[in-house]
């Protein structure tokens, strides 16, 4: 009797013991530790001024990429605001239109942080004031200029810029500004200044001097190596990706890439479905154009392609941008239960080309961004609320917690500080 009531405690503490050894966590629950504690920045969300109204904002769960709910449920810290302007005319009238278009963007930004939504989201101007909103519970909100084509001809607008809140500026989009020749110029080989513009070399000066990032995701390659020499500071790609992996003259080839490391810089790679995988994204592109027709009929939308962006009125694109997010949103709907829709380009594709580029420039150079509500947003990482989903990648690839965290935002901030202490120097003398 003894025996067995010795064998039962035997049991009973062997038992307690193999219970409190600690259960492994899942790649999951490991995913979701680093994503809750890493600052997540994304460098690249477009806007529409219609939704920065008292009756229509960020505040609610629209059916744009970006909003504050949805960054909420992915939990992104830092979303980059872009004042974007398209390409026109090179002269005072077009100028002044784009100066319109522009000043209404930052003035939108504005009204979110400062009226609509204080409580919820601040502008950043460093990596001190991301540190210390995100500290506070806050979203972060920063500024990039996509084009500086509104600026027209006056450098003295480069520091009203930067007084808004600008803190990185591209100097070109797809179009040959005053600034820079674009990589749209690969497709006809026409080019505007063989790289910068004399006004474009003062404009590098300029925001080396104010502490602006210069952003070479849109320049022509010739100006984006022009850019790297005359610039004293770090610069940036803002969403851009590998172009050994996709073959796009917005992506980045080995030499650009190793420039961007001997430079100190950073590149933030992409999700943008035709810049990570060209033989995904046109069988899945074929297969959707109908789709989106058929969604744009039935609620009685014109829809057009996006080659056909530069033809259109300003009342047909702001149509179109407003529109967009709507029809897209209900065709991949559709979509889902369709056995014989191609895949579509996915966070896998997507992680691929950061992998390629952390083997090619190391872990220090390489960022994150979408182009959400600009035409980015991938299988996976659609809208702001599945933003975990790169960080579990990442670690099912077998990044670190120190490694995600660089990639995630760390390595922009390190090239913001850096720009900004260059200023800081040149300021000086």
């Amino acid at each position: 009797m003894k025996y067995c009531l010795y064998l039962a405690c035997f049991l009973l503490v062997l038992s307690c013991k193999e219970a409190s050894k600690e259960i492994p966590l899942s790649t999951e629950e490991i995913a979701k530790n680093i994503h809750e504690t890493v600052i997540t920045v994304d460098t690249h969300d477009d806007i529409n001024v219609k939704n920065f109204t008292d009756s229509v904002n960020y505040t609610q769960r629209l059916e744009t990429q970006i909003n504050l709910p949805k960054m909420k449920e992915g939990g992104l810290d830092v979303a980059w605001l872009i004042v974007y302007t398209g390409q026109d005319s090179l002269n005072s009238e077009g100028y002044l239109k784009a100066k319109e278009n522009a000043m209404a963007k930052f003035d939108a930004i504005h009204r979110l942080c400062e009226e609509l939504a204080p409580d919820q989201i601040e502008l950043a101007l460093s990596s001190d004031d991301v540190r210390r909103i995100h500290a506070a519970g806050k979203k972060v909100a920063m500024i990039g200029v996509e084009n500086a084509y509104p600026i027209g001809e006056d450098l003295s607008n480069f520091e009203k810029y930067h007084e808004l809140g600008a803190r990185y500026i591209s100097l070109s989009h797809n179009g040959h500004s005053q600034f820079s020749d674009s990589n749209t110029g690969e497709a006809d080989s026409l080019w505007l200044h063989n790289g910068l513009s004399e006004l474009g070399k003062k404009a590098v000066k300029e925001m080396n001097r104010l502490g602006i990032m210069i952003d070479v995701s849109h320049p022509s390659k010739e100006a984006m190596q022009q850019m790297i020499t005359l610039s004293k500071a770090p610069i940036i790609a803002s969403h851009s990706s590998a172009r050994a992996l996709c073959d796009h003259s917005r992506n980045l080839d080995d030499d650009q890439l190793k420039l961007m490391k001997q430079n100190g810089g950073v590149v933030q790679t992409v999700a943008f479905s035709s810049y990570l995988n060209t033989e995904k994204h046109e069988n899945r592109a074929a297969y959707m154009k109908t789709v989106y027709e058929q969604v744009a009929d039935s609620l009685g939308i014109d829809w057009y392609e996006r080659s056909q962006f530069s033809t259109l009125t300003d009342a047909q694109k702001e149509s179109f941008i407003e529109n967009y997010p709507k029809v897209t949103t209900i065709a991949k709907s559709q979509v889902a239960s369709k056995k014989d829709a191609p895949p579509a380009v996915d966070v896998s594709d997507f992680v691929d080309h950061i992998d390629y580029m952390v083997k090619l420039i190391g872990i220090d150079h390489v960022g994150i961004s979408s182009d959400f509500d600009g035409g980015g947003g991938i299988e996976g990482w659609s809208d702001a609320s599945e933003t975990f989903n790169i960080t579990l990648e990442l670690v099912k690839r077998g990044y670190t917690e120190e490694e995600i965290a660089k990639l995630w935002g760390g390595n922009l901030l390190r090239v913001l500080d850096e720009v900004q202490a260059v200023a800081a120097r040149m300021q000086k003398i």
